[in-house]
C-alpha cells in the first residue's frame, strides 16, 4: 500500500477523533469508515495497466446506468426541475427533488442520451453548457432554504467544449458552480457513476463526502486528452490512463474519493436494481453520519478536506 494513502486516511481519522463529539453515532461511524479503508487499502494490489483500461472500458459502456436510471430507482416522490431562468434548460442535467431511504434530498446529475439523436439534440453525451451550472446551482439554493441534503451523480467526459458554451462564460460558470457547492450549509454528497472527467465533473463534486463506483473513472483530463498532450498520440490512451492512475482503488489512495461503492460482478450494467440497491445504500449512510453536524462545522470540514489536496511535501 502507498505510503501517502495510508498518510493521508491516518490523518483524516486524527482529525475526526480529535473532534468534541459534534454527531454522536454519525462521527463513530466516519471513523469506522475510515479504518475499515485503511484495512482495504493494505490489502490491495497494484492493478495492472489492462486492469485499470477494462475499468475505463465500463465506465463508459453504452449499456451503463446514467443518473435517470438510478433517480427512478432510488428516489421516491421525485419531482424534476428544469431552467436556469435565465437562458435555456441544458438536457446534460437532470434536477430535481426526491426522498432518498426516507429523506428528502436535492438530486444534480449529469444524464447521457442512449441514442445519437438523443445527444445531438439535447444530452450532448452529459456535458453541460453554463446553463447546466446554472441550473445546478438554482437547485443547490432551494436545498440551502429547506434544509435538504444535496447528492450529485457525476457522469460526463467533460464541459461542453462549443464556441457557444465559451460565449456564454463556461469557464466562469464551472468556477462559481465549485464555490456555490462549498459554500452550501447542508450535507453534499457526490457519487461518480461512470466518467468523471475534468471541470464537467469538479463542478458538481467539491461535496462533503465523495463516493465513487467500483468500475468509475475519475481524473482531469480524458487519457485521450492525456494521450494527445503527452505524446502526440491519443493510441496512447491506455498508457496515459495508467499513468494517471484514474480508476477508483487509486483514487481513493490519492484521497481523491473517500469510499468505494461496489457493482454487480460485470458491471453496473449487468443488474441497474442491484447497483442502484448498492449506491442508495451508501449515500443514505453517509447523509446520515453527516446529518448531525452544523452549518458551521460542515464548511470547516469541507475546507479542510479540499485545502490539503494535491499539497506537496
Amino acid at each position: 500500500m502507498p505510503d501517502n494513502a495510508e498518510s493521508w486516511l491516518r490523518a483524516r481519522l486524527g482529525r475526526l477523533t480529535s473532534l468534541p463529539l459534534l454527531g454522536g453515532t454519525g462521527v463513530r461511524g466516519e471513523a469506522e469508515r475510515l479504518r475499515k479503508q485503511l484495512e482495504r487499502l493494505k490489502t490491495d494490489g497494484t492493478a495492472s495497466v489492462d486492469e485499470i483500461w477494462n475499468r475505463v472500458e465500463l465506465a463508459r459502456h453504452p449499456q451503463r446506468p446514467y443518473t435517470l436510471d438510478y433517480v427512478e430507482r432510488i428516489a421516491d416522490d421525485w419531482v424534476e426541475l428544469h431552467g436556469d431562468r435565465g437562458r435555456a434548460d441544458d438536457g446534460a442535467f437532470v434536477a430535481g427533488i426526491g426522498k432518498i431511504a426516507g429523506r428528502t434530498v436535492a438530486v444534480v446529475g449529469h444524464q447521457k442520451g442512449r441514442e445519437l439523436k438523443d445527444n445531438l439534440d439535447r444530452r450532448q453525451w452529459g456535458m453541460g453548457h453554463p446553463e447546466g451550472h446554472v441550473k445546478a446551482m438554482r437547485i443547490w439554493d432551494l436545498a440551502e432554504r429547506f434544509g435538504f441534503p444535496v447528492v450529485t451523480l457525476i457522469d460526463t467526459p467533460g464541459a461542453w467544449p462549443g464556441v457557444a458554451a465559451e460565449q456564454h462564460g463556461q469557464g466562469g460558470a464551472i468556477a462559481r458552480a465549485q464555490a456555490a457547492m462549498l459554500r452550501l450549509g447542508v450535507p453534499t454528497i457526490a457519487c461518480i457513476i461512470g466518467e468523471g472527467m475534468s471541470g464537467g465533473a469538479i463542478a458538481i463534486g467539491a461535496a462533503d463526502r465523495v463516493l465513487m463506483q467500483e468500475n468509475a473513472i475519475y481524473a482531469v483530463i480524458s487519457p485521450e486528452g492525456c494521450a494527445e498532450i503527452l505524446w502526440r498520440d491519443i493510441g496512447e490512451a491506455k498508457k496515459a490512463a495508467a499513468a494517471f492512475r484514474l480508476d477508483a482503488p487509486h483514487c481513493l489512495e490519492l484521497g481523491a474519493i473517500d469510499e468505494i461503492v461496489p457493482e454487480p460482478n460485470g458491471g453496473a450494467q449487468k443488474d441497474f436494481d442491484r447497483a442502484a440497491e448498492l449506491l442508495a445504500a451508501a449515500i443514505a449512510d453517509n447523509v446520515e453520519q453527516l446529518s448531525g453536524f452544523s452549518a458551521a462545522e460542515l464548511k470547516r470540514e469541507r475546507r479542510a478536506r479540499y485545502r490539503k489536496l494535491g499539497v506537496v511535501a
